[in-house]
């Protein structure tokens, strides 16, 4: 448990610094530009190298040492960060407050690419709670690795708000600089016992390549397996709206300091959920678990905007990342359970790669959608014409129509999910164990 905490810790101060830079960089174009269209962009940029990167980041994984791949990690997110600041630095003034400029665009995929580095360690900490942590106690670890996330996306929410308002991106990338290199000097330190995947006894020496055929026949050689991970793209496919649309409408009701200490505020959530999941567990049932906090989820989104309210949208999002930690923890507990542990890397990787796959179209289409759409809609369209009297009228009340029509459709497909026979099947896989590989080692 030692070597298990030294990884949370390591892994909360990267997420520290991804976060940080991905919100930042999002209020930082919507308030030089006043784009729904680029803030859209930049979750559907996110979006679309986390699909198309998953399965070469969990072969990664799988084909080296976990520890050695972190640190890979740290090393490409700072050299990213340092062409970053470099970049904005050296780029002429007003070039960057321009949507149709190249200057713009660059300087984002430069920023976000950074990020990006960082997902590999998403894939690596299941993998090491494998590793490390008996299986009648992942479901508790897999909270403590919520929580985690939580305490991340508090600092996060806080900082990235301030550092945008008193210093724009140059205080932020100096800020990623230091806390990266933090992180991988600490890394380097941290001892962390695991066998390779070579030497698994009984199993033969596997190429060191993206194996994606060897990895869809160990999905589909478990019963519901690939019915949970479509699943979980169709609620990215949805979740793709929050992510494009969060901050903007956030930052229609209230400051950017004010919007990054709500966040601060809600992502107690986050801290509050890992502390519950890691003293009660999911049960014995987490599939149910996972299925009962998406119907709650998808409920509480087609109701949080209904009204032009700060509480309300605190309370909303307050309840949605209180229950996030509860549904990745509940996919990660039955993956590490039914599938082989020298494969979890890959699997974890293509679970990543399928599930984003459908959020970049969303994140795309919904940020022209809402603004050339939706937003005349309830401006002076048809829509405030019909419902502006209660629902409200304005920019920001399309906006929140959209969350609302995404709310109900949510919950219609949770509803269809948990009377499927997948469901059923893959909670008796889970049962059975099938598959079910202990813990190879202890740090």
């Amino acid at each position: 448990m030692r070597t298990f905490r030294h990884l949370l810790a390591n892994n909360l101060v990267a997420n520290i610094t991804n976060f940080t830079v991905w919100f930042a960089v999002t209020f930082w174009v919507f308030l030089e530009t006043r784009s729904v269209f680029a803030t859209g962009m930049i979750a559907g940029f996110y979006l679309v190298l986390t699909a198309g990167l998953g399965f070469w980041l969990g072969s990664l994984v799988d084909h080296h040492r976990k520890k050695r791949v972190m640190l890979g990690s740290s090393m490409a997110s700072f050299a990213l960060y340092g062409l970053s600041l470099a970049a904005h630095e050296l780029v002429p003034e007003g070039a960057l407050s321009d949507v149709s400029g190249a200057p713009l665009w660059l300087f984002i995929g430069l920023v976000m690419s950074g990020v990006i580095a960082g997902n590999v360690r998403s894939i690596a900490l299941p993998t090491l709670v494998t590793l490390l942590i008996p299986e009648d106690r992942r479901d508790r670890a897999n909270g403590l690795v919520g929580m985690v996330t939580g305490i991340g996306f508090l600092a996060t929410s806080a900082v990235s708000g301030f550092l945008v308002a008193w210093g724009g991106m140059r205080y932020t990338l100096i800020f990623a600089l230091i806390l990266t290199l933090a992180a991988f000097l600490h890394l380097r330190f941290v001892r962390v016992d695991e066998p390779r995947a070579e030497v698994v006894p009984g199993k033969p020496a596997e190429p060191r390549r993206v194996d994606i055929a060897g990895t869809v026949r160990v999905v589909g050689a478990v019963p519901g397996l690939f019915a949970l991970i479509l699943f979980a793209s169709f609620n990215n496919f949805l979740g793709g709206v929050f992510m494009a649309l969060l901050d903007a409408y956030g930052l229609s009701l209230m400051p950017v300091q004010a919007w990054g200490l709500l966040w601060a505020f809600v992502s107690c959530a986050f801290i509050l959920s890992g502390i519950v999941i890691a003293r009660t567990g999911l049960g014995p049932k987490p599939l149910r678990t996972l299925m009962i906090v998406n119907l709650i989820v998808w409920s509480v989104a087609a109701v949080f905007t209904v009204q032009s309210s700060i509480p309300l949208l605190a309370a909303g999002c307050f309840i949605w990342l209180f229950l996030g930690p509860y549904a990745e923890a509940a996919e990660h507990t039955t993956l590490q359970k039914v599938v082989p542990y020298e494969r979890q890397g890959r699997v974890f990787g293509f679970a990543q790669s399928v599930e984003m796959a459908a959020s970049p179209l969303t994140a795309f289409l919904i940020g022209p959608l809402t603004q050339f759409f939706f937003i005349p809609l309830m401006t002076t369209g048809a829509g405030a014409d019909a419902i502006g009297d209660w629902f409200g009228r304005g920019p920001e009340r399309g906006i929140a129509l959209v969350f609302t029509l995404a709310g109900v459709l949510g919950v219609a497909m949770t509803i269809l999910a948990f009377n499927s026979k997948y469901y059923r099947q893959l909670s008796a896989a889970y049962a059975r164990g099938l598959a079910a590989t202990p813990a190879p080692g202890s740090g």
